[in-house]
């Protein structure tokens, strides 16, 4: 996390408020509005705007050359997902410096590839790309699993490695699990996969499982949707910024339902029936 301190106005006792808010470093505070900020108590509009100022100037936000984004895509590998067709489709394989999602209904399958992609990403073979790529990045590569549904089985990755050919206690000790309960624990988790990589640790994938869960349980009718959405927004700027700085794979899952639609000429009809 960065040293909050240094901006204008701001010390510990407000830091904490900051942190607490979700702001745990100059990126997000630059990327943030001033009503968002001054929603925080003790920041006026004012000290926002000189905040949010003063963090642009910490944060890299010059423009790039075409030739250097292609350079850094470059640097670009994917997991393959155990599946053929599957990698087909997503051209490869899943793709690192970038979110891919998996939408579906429940018992669809969604936390199976999770799992599977936490297993393959000990398995070489499944790794693509350049032979120096692996040779820089993949020294004993780890996995990230913020569960959201409790739906995460330990016993799931060892036959999964065990049918690869694998040590499956190696492969459960190369992931970091965290149950989210909320939102806000959820968001702390992911800010925290950053803590690990500055530890030492070789973060390749990260898993939300799932994704917005949490989101539709707390902030439920349309009163609330602008609040849940600018929250979950926050929270994708930090999955796709933790991609695109350490050139991991990001992974979500989100769960759909079918929904029932019915005309007014058959809910009248329906109406009579029961009438």
């Amino acid at each position: 996390m960065d040293d909050l301190t240094k901006l204008p106005g701001v010390g510990p006792s407000m830091a904490e408020k900051l942190k607490e808010a979700g702001y745990t470093d100059f990126m997000k505070i630059a990327i943030a509005t001033v009503e968002e900020l001054s929603e925080i108590e003790g920041i006026s509009e004012k000290a926002a705007a000189k905040i949010i100022e003063a963090a642009k100037k910490f944060c890299d936000l010059g423009f790039k050359t075409g030739t250097e984004i292609l350079k850094q895509r470059g640097y670009i590998w994917k997991l393959s997902t155990g599946s053929k067709n599957l990698d087909e489709i997503l051209g490869g394989g899943l793709e690192s410096q970038s979110v891919t999602e998996f939408a579906g209904m429940f018992g669809s399958g969604k936390t199976q590839i999770a799992h599977q992609a936490c297993v393959n990403l000990q398995c070489p073979d499944k790794i693509i790309a350049d032979k120096e790529i692996i040779k820089e990045e993949f020294k004993d590569p780890k996995a990230v699993y913020i569960d959201t549904e409790g739906t995460f089985r330990p016993e799931r990755i060892i036959q999964m490695a065990e049918a690869l050919g694998l040590d499956g206690q190696k492969v459960l000790d190369s992931i970091f699990y965290a149950r989210a309960y909320n939102s806000d624990m959820q968001m702390l988790f992911a800010e925290n996969v950053e803590n690990l990589i500055k530890e030492g640790h070789n973060i390749k994938l990260i898993v939300i499982d799932s994704l917005t869960s949490a989101f539709r349980t707390e902030y439920i009718g349309r009163g609330k949707l602008a609040e849940r959405q600018q929250k979950l927004g926050r929270h994708m700027a930090t999955l796709n910024r933790l991609a695109d700085i350490y050139n991991c794979v990001v992974l979500v899952t989100n769960q759909v339902a079918a929904r029932l639609m019915l005309s007014l000429e058959h809910l009248s009809k329906l109406l009579e029936d029961i009438l």
